[in-house]
């Protein structure tokens, strides 16, 4: 697609940075912040990012790809617990970095005080093998086990990472989400919708959030697994979900959910 093309052509032009270098960036504390966008956005914030931004590079490629699997209970206990708002929350996935084959079992809780913490332990493929390892890593983390949990819904995305001059901010912009569930065997996808996060160092001013405001692109909370499970799954319960999903309705263009 042409925007597909214009997005790699800007992304050339933004000086790269390595994974070793950007190893060195510590954002020690640390604020994320979601926008939720579409391609044709996406290119006037490439275009207005150059001089101010690096291009993650990796594998000789600006553009990552993603697979995560997220693990839930019979009963969605962390679907519903994001759903009803509660907070602390949790979520359990496995992430594989397809372009370097590297795979995680993660747990990620967000407290009461929007703070997003992230822990993680190697596997060795999306499908691994139970362990009493990794059972007590979950096990400490959320109180449950693995065998009480499974597979419910898998998204493979496109990454770009961008890393402000001051090296004081991260800029990850996620697009090309497609959703296969593994309980009810149905696929989707966010069709042009483009997910960014904003990770920076306290208070420290961001080149992004002036270009975010001139484009009028609020914050907005966007959770690849909330959103792709709604798609694929009929029967969950997803009234609070509902206006979001009328404003990425809008945002894509095109019916994301029935």
């Amino acid at each position: 697609m042409e925007i597909d093309a214009h997005i790699d052509r800007l992304l050339d032009t933004l000086e790269p940075i390595t994974l070793e270098q950007m190893s060195s960036i510590r954002l020690m504390n640390r604020t994320d912040t979601k926008f939720v966008t579409n391609k044709e956005h996406l290119v006037r914030l490439l275009e207005m990012a150059q001089g101010k931004y690096y291009a993650q590079y990796l594998n000789g490629s600006r553009i990552a790809n993603y697979m995560t699997t997220y693990w839930d209970t019979d009963d969605h206990i962390f679907y519903m617990e994001h759903h009803n708002g509660r907070a602390p929350r949790q979520k359990v996935r496995v992430r594989t970095y397809l372009d370097s084959d590297i795979t995680f079992l993660e747990v990620k809780t967000k407290n009461n005080h929007g703070r997003t913490k992230k822990k993680r332990v190697e596997v060795p493929c999306q499908d691994f093998p139970h362990e009493e390892e990794r059972e007590s890593f979950v096990r400490g983390l959320v109180h449950l086990d693995l065998q009480d949990m499974h597979p419910t819904v898998r998204n493979q995305f496109k990454r770009i990472t961008l890393v402000n001059y001051g090296k004081t901010e991260r800029l990850t912009i996620d697009f090309d989400v497609h959703f296969h569930n593994m309980e009810t065997d149905n696929n989707a996808d966010t069709g042009s919708l483009v997910i960014i996060e904003l990770k920076r160092d306290g208070n420290v001013y961001s080149p992004v959030l002036d270009i975010l405001r001139s484009l009028r692109i609020k914050p907005s909370g966007f959770s690849k697994y909330c959103i792709g499970s709604v798609m694929t799954n009929k029967q969950l319960k997803h009234n609070m979900f509902k206006p979001k999903l009328v404003k990425l309705r809008k945002l894509a263009n095109e019916r994301l959910c029935c």
